[in-house]
């Protein structure tokens, strides 16, 4: 069995990592986050185009490039090399994979070509106040209203609401626990009763909103209280996504602290030359290496659907982890430099510690883990 990535793959990541880097440098980046949408609907639009970025794993029948999960975690890797800012992750790798798991095929026809084309923009409203990453948190109300629904209920740290088309939003029937009466809705920006507010995030990159709903009008997606299953699944892609960023993000803190590390001279020699120096980049790249192994994994077995919810688990707490280390490791390597707010290191240890909390932190993928090993 061959787990390398073909030379169609290597060739599509040497693309995307040209792309990146042309059109997202660190001066961009500081930036588009510092605006209002908090990304370059411009550039969004032209990789769209050219690329085929927001469909690259969507079925062709829904306009997209029928490419399978290990492309799609490419484009995360090398977006998390950059900090790409952008509605990607929200719109595909959340409310894309939740309408294509738990929606009916109208459904499906008629709301994937726009998100593949880069013309709609959408997202995932999970978290509740008080409430955890697991399906039994969820409480927001369902009023049944002829053939669609009303909803009431507070969501919180919803990422980049304020800019999406669609929101799909989970909500409980009442009286049902666990998978059960789990159902998935769609709601429209301009919704009447829907209220946006954008959260100061840790991570400027990622823009957040709280959403409040009042009695406001949606479509239920897919079957009457079928949801629980495919919002499950979405949800261990997402963490596989992610753990796919933070790998790309963990390389690019070596890749920086390495050559940091070259061109700092302190005693008439580079800093890279004394030992301590030396264990810290050595152990980084152990963690990065196992980080990347785990992430790989994990989409191969989203793509081959094997194993994949413990695959899921094991490596967003892995790349969480490693992550966190590099980032903070980066920013100790560079000294009193890295702590400054046009330097780039900080903006790096703010994207591991946002990924870290996003789906879940790795004491709850662990406990996960656990109860999925049968402890």
């Amino acid at each position: 069995m061959n787990f390398a990535f073909s030379d169609e793959q290597e060739a599509f990541r040497a693309e995307l990592r040209r792309c990146f880097e042309e059109h997202a440098p660190t001066t961009a980046v500081f930036r588009w986050m510092e605006s209002v949408e908090g990304f370059d609907r411009a550039l969004w639009k032209r990789l769209a185009g050219e690329l085929g970025l927001p469909g690259v794993h969507l079925p062709e029948a829904y306009g997209g490039q029928g490419f399978g999960f290990l492309e799609l975690g490419i484009v995360l890797e090398e977006a998390g090399r950059v900090l790409f800012p952008s509605p990607f992750f929200s719109t595909i790798c959340l409310a894309a994979n939740a309408i294509l798991n738990a929606g009916n095929e109208a459904q499906k026809r008629a709301l994937l070509p726009g998100i593949a084309s880069g013309d709609t923009l959408a997202t995932l409203a999970l978290l509740e106040p008080g409430g955890d990453w697991d399906l039994e948190s969820i409480r927001l109300a369902v009023e049944m209203d002829g053939g669609g629904a009303r909803l009431s209920g507070s969501k919180r740290f919803v990422t980049d609401a304020a800019t999406a088309d669609l929101i799909v939003v989970a909500a409980r029937r009442e009286g049902a626990r666990g998978l059960d009466g789990v159902d998935l809705f769609v709601v429209r920006r301009d919704a009447p009763g829907l209220t946006l507010t954008p959260v100061e995030p840790l991570d400027a990159t990622r823009k957040l909103t709280h959403v409040e709903l009042m009695r406001v009008p949606a479509e239920p997606l897919g079957e009457p209280g079928g949801a629980g299953a495919a919002l499950a699944k979405t949800l261990d892609q997402a963490r596989v996504a992610l753990a796919c960023e933070s790998a790309g993000g963990a390389q690019r803190c070596l890749d920086s602290a390495v050559a940091w590390a070259k061109q700092r001279v302190q005693f008439a020699r580079p800093i890279g030359s004394f030992q301590a120096i030396q264990h810290k980049c050595a152990e980084v790249l152990l963690e990065v290496a196992s980080a990347q192994s785990a992430a790989h994994f994990a989409c191969w077995a989203a793509q081959q659907d094997e194993g994949f919810p413990l695959a899921a688990a094991t490596a967003k707490s892995f790349c969480d982890e490693a992550y966190l280390r590099a980032s903070q490791e980066n920013l100790h390597i560079h000294g009193g430099v890295g702590f400054t707010w046009e330097a780039e290191p900080h903006l790096y240890f703010k994207r591991a510690k946002a990924n870290e909390t996003l789906l879940g932190p790795p004491a709850f993928q662990r406990a996960r883990i656990a109860q999925l090993l049968g402890f």
